[in-house]
């Protein structure tokens, strides 16, 4: 039987095109379905809200990946004023921009993030033995969720992280055309055309896993 791996806010699935190539079952998690003309999420997919999951349904799997939405971690990283006042906020020294609908205390921030490791060790105290979970996600959360254990480029990366990992020199993300446009429409999520169809899609693309990082973390992990 093939390995099972499970793959928490999965979009277009970076972790597990690789996972499926290194020859593990995955299983995808995501409160969407990601599909941009032959872009789509390439194994099972169930649509849940990550933060519903309890772990124990996955105690037969042999590792858990995840990246959850990096979208205000960020936003807060950028040198503009709106996004210093949103910290100062968040840190309870001052008062959030009128109209900001963003979360509201360092719990809401985190919260996505926080459930990988619920569920971790749901699923590892169901299994009786250590799951393994490597969550991917940007610089600018280690702010907010503690110093990442590793780097692939812009991808940072904590939990299991392998000890000894293969250097990275080209994995940015958000390069290219799509990180012009992003900058040219303010990176806020404020202007009309953020919402469109096109900004999800590059979110998206932008998202996904390096395939030699994946495939690195799959290699290791497969019993």
């Amino acid at each position: 039987m093939k390995p099972l791996a499970i793959d928490l806010y999965c979009g277009l699935g970076g972790w597990s095109s690789a996972l499926l190539a290194e020859g593990w079952d995955v299983v995808g998690f995501d409160i969407e379905r990601h599909v941009y003309g032959e872009h789509r999420y390439p194994a099972q997919l169930v649509l849940q809200d990550v933060r519903t999951l309890h772990g124990r349904q996955f105690k037969d799997a042999a590792l858990i990946v995840a990246s959850p939405t990096c979208t205000e971690f960020s936003y807060m990283a950028m040198p503009w004023s709106r996004a210093k006042q949103i910290r100062r906020a968040l840190r309870g020294e001052g008062d959030f921009p009128e109209g900001y609908t963003g979360s509201r205390t360092v719990a809401d921030l985190t919260a996505l993030f926080d459930a990988c490791f619920r569920i971790q060790a749901e699923a590892s105290e169901a299994a009786g033995h250590h799951i393994p979970l490597v969550v991917e996600n940007v610089r600018g959360a280690q702010e907010w969720v503690g110093r990442a254990r590793w780097r692939w480029g812009s991808f940072y990366l904590w939990g299991d992280v392998p000890a000894l990992m293969p250097c990275a020199v080209k994995a940015r993300k958000g390069m290219g055309s799509g990180k012009t446009w992003f900058y040219q429409n303010g990176g806020n999520g404020r202007s009309a055309s953020s919402r469109s169809l096109e900004r999800r899609q590059w979110s998206a693309m932008i998202a996904k896993i390096p395939d030699p990082l994946a495939r690195h973390i799959a290699q290791v992990y497969r019993p």
